[in-house]
């Protein structure tokens, strides 16, 4: 089972995304690597793809899809107007939460984001 940290940036209903070339749009995150607490990993994925340095993380939820776990941190960030890809991403977007289902996601991105929804 992969172990990832994910990461759920909201500023005024929007939501941070991030895409890969030639991939489908997901939430910030990635692997949580031998020696690193998930919180930690959720803040390090964050700043390695988009630039942003989240001030802290409250862990919302594991989620699991086919082989992959998700622990799911919600994070506040300082420099949020300053998000930008970088490394392997491509692109990042903030884009309205109530329409996230219209871009071209993962099954497990549209989960955590409608679950996300149900707590706001």
């Amino acid at each position: 089972m992969k172990e990832r940290a994910t990461v759920i940036c909201e500023q005024d209903r929007h939501i941070l995304l991030v895409r890969k070339p030639r991939s489908q749009w997901t939430l910030p995150g990635g692997k949580v690597e031998p020696g690193e607490t998930r919180a930690d990993a959720a803040v390090r994925e964050l700043q390695e793809e988009t630039g942003l340095n989240a001030e802290e993380v409250l862990y919302l939820m594991e989620l699991q899809s086919g082989t992959t776990r998700h622990h799911v941190y919600e994070a506040s960030v300082l420099n949020i107007d300053e998000a930008r890809p970088q490394n392997e991403i491509i692109d990042c977007i903030w884009h309205p939460l109530d329409s996230v289902q219209n871009l071209s996601t993962s099954a497990a991105t549209l989960r955590i984001v409608k679950a996300f929804q149900r707590r706001l």
